[in-house]
């Protein structure tokens, strides 16, 4: 029944080293002899060659010699076979001392040697042909029209990876070349390919050797390391993939499945944030935690990070009913047992903003609600006041008059020296923070930080939209550049930021080097698998109105301390003229319900630094 299972492949194997263990025992005698065998050892083999056999293919077969992949065989393989062969002639030597027969000792030590060298080679033979079978197309899978695959990388990652492309005829693909930047690895070979030079030699490469793909297998490189590598590929026609990461060495999932593709994160030239998630449990742990616009993309993701944490009750503020029950279905689903409530209501409305706070008492409020689009604020700056200022200051009112612990805004760089009216919003949201700062007993904080990757209204999720409908895609300069973030990462920082308040601080994210929008539009394109201004065309649209070309993320008279995460600093706190900011929200909040014209200067003469263009 057993031998119905075994495939014509593992019979081979079988009857072959049932050969070779006779061969094994035998040829130990005639080497141990010169030739000249000794009639008394001669006859002893064939009285207990039957038993030498049967102890041996026992050993063999426990040792699952005939259930390993010998196409895949390594070192461990090889090792498997060594010990195996030893336990046999151990085995061999207690069978003649327990039927007291004499058997020089050295036959031991000869036969193991001869069993090893004939099983080991037949195995690693085999694997050998094969290989090189599936190489000339001759075996399995024709590799004639393989995708051809530069690894960048000669470590274990790559060593992996290009194992498993050379010993799979399910994929049709063929290792070509490596490429790494370790002097000691240049000429080198792995798994058979050179080592043809360091990240320079990419671009000769890739045309000398006509490269398909390249595999960029280095999970231990900084993000900007991998950028600037990827910077170079993308100059080339090749299909890119990256491993993600450190951990998919140690958790020992380095395959050709785990390589991805080029996302946009790859191109900020940094490595993911992280954050002391301790610090963020001591003051959220337990406590009841107030999200307004927790429907949007930063105020969902505050959510989803509050709720790991474990707080004593979760409220959910937003207009937007669609948004709110989304994330509220979403973080049930997670955390069955989180104690969330969503509310519907508007930061304008002071009225309700105070009876929620009376009914809910929040120890800590994250205030994410407020309009952000550029361009639409610009044509409706009376609605970004009403929303933004104002609905600023009816949640940081309540917060003071109910002594919540802390009030932490989700503010912007465009806070600083705007030139648009969301940007002159924000500061003076920033003001209102200040200003009740310096007398409450709530601890009062803004953070502020540029462009989140993937919100909404963001840059990349329109180039995306606009390369699947065949372009154009739009960039407003050449030149214009932007500190961008994830959205886990920002709304991270933002948490742990709230740890460090102590009240009247602007918290200041380091966002890394800015990137170059036309750079992002250019690679996106590329990754799309299509030719910018070839397939897809490029188009410059000029700036918008208040749109600068670049950001700042602090102001002159800002100083800078540092805090114990060096990604977040502390914009030192500008004095507030509390009497000048009052009456002018009052004439804004008259202004800006009675539909005012001129609402934009009169922003500006508050915001000083606030530049507009005139109608």
């Amino acid at each position: 029944m057993i031998f119905k299972t075994i495939s014509i492949r593992r019979m081979g194997l079988f009857i072959f080293d049932i050969i070779a263990v006779i061969l094994a025992a035998y040829g130990a005698l005639w080497v141990r002899f010169n030739g000249q065998i000794e009639p008394y050892y001669l006859s002893l083999i064939n009285k207990y060659i039957y038993i030498i056999l049967s102890l041996t293919m026992f050993i063999f077969i426990l040792l699952k010699f005939y259930t390993s992949l010998w196409l895949y065989a390594s070192i461990y393989e090889f090792r498997n076979i060594i010990m195996a062969n030893i336990i046999s002639s151990a085995s061999n030597m207690i069978m003649f001392v327990l039927f007291e027969e004499r058997m020089f000792r050295s036959w031991y030590f000869i036969f193991a040697l001869i069993l090893t060298a004939l099983t080991g080679g037949i195995r690693f033979f085999y694997r050998f042909i094969r290989l090189y079978l599936q190489e000339r197309g001759l075996f399995g899978r024709s590799r004639k029209d393989a995708s051809r695959i530069m690894i960048i990388g000669a470590g274990e990652a790559g060593n992996q990876i290009a194992k498993e492309i050379t010993g799979s005829d399910k994929l049709n693909k063929t290792v070509v070349c490596f490429i790494d930047d370790m002097e000691t690895k240049q000429g080198r070979y792995l798994q058979g390919k050179k080592v043809v030079g360091k990240r320079e030699k990419i671009l000769e490469a890739s045309e000398k050797y006509e490269i398909d793909e390249i595999y960029i297998a280095i999970p231990s490189a900084t993000g900007l390391e991998r950028k600037k590598i990827i910077d170079i590929c993308s100059k080339t026609k090749c299909k890119i993939k990256v491993l993600p990461g450190m951990y998919k060495i140690l958790n020992d999932e380095v395959s050709v499945s785990a390589l991805r593709n080029i996302e946009i994160e790859d191109l900020l030239g940094r490595d993911q944030i992280e954050i002391n998630t301790e610090e963020i449990m001591d003051y959220v742990n337990n406590k009841v935690v107030m999200v307004t616009g927790g429907g949007g993309s930063i105020g969902s993701e505050l959510c989803r990070q509050i709720a790991k944490h474990g707080p004593k009750q979760l409220i959910l503020i937003d207009f937007y009913e669609n948004n709110a029950y989304d994330i509220q279905q979403e973080l049930i689903r997670k955390y069955p047992t989180i104690n969330i409530k969503v509310l519907i209501a508007s930061v304008r409305n002071s009225k309700k903003i105070d009876k929620i706070f009376k009914e809910y008492h929040p120890d800590i409020i994250y205030h994410a609600a407020a309009h952000k689009h550029v361009p639409l604020m610009e044509d409706s700056p009376n609605e970004a006041v009403k929303n933004n200022v104002f609905g600023t200051f009816h949640v940081a009112k309540a917060a003071d008059k109910y002594e919540a612990k802390k009030f932490i805004l989700i503010s912007t760089d465009k806070a600083v020296n705007p030139t648009n009216i969301m940007g002159a919003t924000k500061r003076i949201c920033e003001m209102i923070v200040q200003a009740f700062g310096c007398k409450s007993k709530t601890e009062f904080v803004a953070v502020r930080f540029g462009n989140v990757l993937g919100s909404n209204g963001s840059v990349i999720p329109l180039f995306k939209k606009q390369i699947e409908e065949g372009g154009p895609v739009t960039v407003t300069h050449p030149d214009i550049i932007r500190y961008f973030m994830t959205i886990p990462e920002a709304v991270s920082l933002v948490l742990q930021a709230g740890a460090y308040a102590k009240g009247g601080e602007i918290f200041v994210l380091d966002m890394g080097e800015p990137v170059k929008i036309l750079d992002l539009a250019t690679n996106l394109i590329k990754f799309s698998g299509y030719t910018p201004n070839v397939d897809i065309k490029i188009e410059f649209t000029g700036l918008r109105p208040g749109e600068k070309l670049f950001e700042e993320l602090l102001m002159e008279e800002e100083g800078l301390k540092t805090t114990p995460n060096k990604l977040i600093k502390i914009g030192k706190p500008i004095v507030i003229d509390e009497k000048k900011l009052s009456n002018s929200l009052k004439k804004l909040y008259e202004a800006a319900y009675a539909e005012t014209e001129n609402m934009k200067e009169l922003v500006h003469d508050l915001v000083d630094t606030y530049h507009y263009r005139k109608e």
